[in-house]
């Protein structure tokens, strides 16, 4: 009896390990825009090594400070995808975690690091051309926490005929006013490289910074173009991002651009992004599933 036991464990155990995904962490690209190899991570689902099927592509945005290894190491990307697939929840997709460093996501000011340029003209091809991916606008979605969270909304917006949805968790969006009154040492350190050094009060408002800022791409982009992306809004009510997340949602309200917004328990922490990640897969998949 107890072998009988042993072995439907085993078999129970091998059904479970044939259910979840695989993940190889800090492969790299070449790149000749950056001149450096951009480090990325990536997440198969279960039976993509087995078939022959093309999938469709989530890029998965880190946060400030943070590398390629954060979805996976603190947001447990493959534990939550597994599960989320396994209940049906959400479609088998790819999802790609690339290292975007403490770039925004960004051209710098500068264009010393064109990060923003790499990600659209080399690493999405190279990825696209690596992997069976269904590489339509309808087959591929951004999302990201924190500065992540910018990078999939400025991303998006720049560049609405590539993502057919966006998933924005405590987006590091703040209103140019936060911005001007900001500490000189918070500015310098978060801010100058990306968006110009030695800058104070209004000058911070620079045309590289409202290129880039959601809140101003939110009325310089077309709304046709927007309306085109399906958004996903979601920051805690602790959290001190919590303005600039505010009034993208006011105005996108006020323009007529469709969204869904969400204000949860909780702060700017890794326990409120797990649990957002859930929402946010089942929200990209109806988008996949039209």
């Amino acid at each position: 009896m107890r072998k009988l036991f042993f072995v439907l464990f085993l078999l129970f155990s091998v059904s479970a390990m044939a259910q979840n995904g695989v993940v190889k962490e800090s492969l790299a690209i070449e790149s000749k825009l950056l001149g450096y190899p951009v480090k990325y991570s990536v997440y198969l689902p279960a039976g993509y090594e087995s078939s022959q099927r093309s999938y469709p592509v989530l890029y998965l945005l880190h946060g400030y400070s943070d590398d390629e290894t954060g979805w996976t190491q603190f947001g447990e990307v493959a534990h939550i995808a597994d599960q989320q697939i396994a209940s049906g929840n959400a479609t088998p997709m790819i999802i790609v975690m690339p290292d975007g460093k403490v770039t925004w996501y960004c051209n710098d000011y500068k264009m010393a690091n064109p990060w923003e340029d790499m990600f659209v003209k080399e690493f999405i091809p190279a990825i696209e051309k690596t992997y069976r991916i269904r590489g339509k606008k309808e087959f591929r979605a951004i999302s990201g926490l924190s500065m992540g969270g910018y990078g999939s909304l400025m991303l998006s917006m720049r560049y609405p005929e590539l993502f057919s949805s966006c998933v924005a968790f405590s987006s590091g969006t703040m209103t140019d006013e936060e911005v001007i009154s900001m500490d000189d040492s918070r500015y310098n350190m978060f801010f100058s490289e990306i968006f110009g050094k030695n800058l104070s009060g209004e000058a911070r408002i620079s045309e590289n910074w409202k290129t880039h800022s959601p809140l101003h791409l939110i009325h310089d982009i077309p709304t046709e173009k927007l309306k085109t992306v399906r958004f996903y809004i979601d920051c805690g009510d602790d959290d001190f991002l919590y303005k600039g997340n505010s009034q993208l949602h006011i105005q996108m309200r006020d323009l007529g651009i469709p969204h869904e917004y969400r204000v949860r328990q909780g702060g700017h922490e890794w326990p409120y992004w797990r649990s957002g990640l859930e929402e946010g897969l089942r929200f990209i998949t109806q988008t996949f599933h039209r």
